[in-house]
């Protein structure tokens, strides 16, 4: 409708030039959700559903140019980050966090693309400690980038839950240690938020086409923020939500095809057929 106020939702991440994750990824996955999207980006990756095979790195100062832009004008109910690639654009978006008093952050600490390729240099995971993990409201790793930021193996139930309380400790207010990457009959997710541990499960799904999981689940719980969700309500239904997208993912490319989060959005494209 005409004039009637729209949630927003600002992506700072990486390009995915195979359309599969990054922000790519969560502009689908706001506008699935009916949420106006806006993306500021970190770095332009020339990648496919194989490989990662050139990154450019976007200036630090014109990643908070792109920041200022869009929170200035046009505002933003929540925003989540993805790739930040570096100390210095890490450093540069928690400065904009807090200048522009940014409440609803979700923080998917994104180290390794899923074809096994770094995404963010090995020296910038202090600064990722320390500069946005006590501004996140909601911070989503998975097993692996559990490990490298609590420095120790994350494998079980038991160790999830320790390193969710651990992340806690380091500033997050919830932390969900996702566990896509066990070998399990089900895809179990622990949430703790300083008070309770919830654990959020869904069947584990026959397929390889994987891409953009991280990258859909975050901005989902990004979306529904944004939509005034609290954040174990946000979580739940990104949970649904990605799992939707797994089950409805596309057998494209000759690597790990890509989540699917717009399968629930009815296509409209013969409505324009004269």
């Amino acid at each position: 409708m005409t004039g009637e106020r729209i949630p927003r939702a600002l992506t700072v991440a990486g390009s995915d030039s195979g359309g599969g994750a990054g922000i790519q990824a969560d502009l689908k996955t706001f506008l699935a959700l009916g949420v106006y999207g806006m993306s500021a980006i970190t770095a332009l990756t020339a990648q496919n559903t194989r490989q990662v095979t050139a990154v450019h790195e976007v200036p630090p100062a014109f990643v908070a140019a792109q920041i200022d832009a869009v929170v200035e004008d046009l505002g933003a109910d929540a925003v989540k980050t993805g790739m930040l690639a570096n100390a210095g654009i890490i450093e540069a978006v928690a400065d904009r966090v807090r200048r522009h008093r940014v409440r609803r952050l979700v923080v998917d600490p994104v180290m390794v693309a899923k074809s096994g390729d770094p995404l963010l240099r090995p020296d910038a995971r202090d600064a990722l400690v320390r500069e946005l993990l006590p501004l996140a409201l909601v911070v989503t790793p998975n097993l692996p980038e559990a490990e490298v930021l609590v420095k120790r193996p994350v494998r079980d139930r038991r160790e999830m839950e320790e390193a969710a309380r651990a992340l806690h400790d380091l500033g997050a207010a919830v932390v969900v240690v996702k566990g896509g990457h066990q070998d399990t009959d089900e895809a179990a997710d622990v949430c703790y938020d300083g008070r309770t541990v919830q654990v959020f499960r869904a069947p584990r799904l026959p397929t390889r086409n994987t891409h953009g999981t991280g990258c859909t689940f975050s901005a989902a719980i990004a979306a529904w923020l944004a939509l005034g969700l609290d954040p174990a309500g946000a979580v739940a239904r990104a949970k649904a939500f990605i799992t939707d997208a797994i089950r409805q993912s596309l057998a494209i490319g000759g690597g790990r095809g890509p989540t699917n989060p717009g399968g629930l959005v009815r296509p409209v494209r013969d409505a324009w057929v004269p």
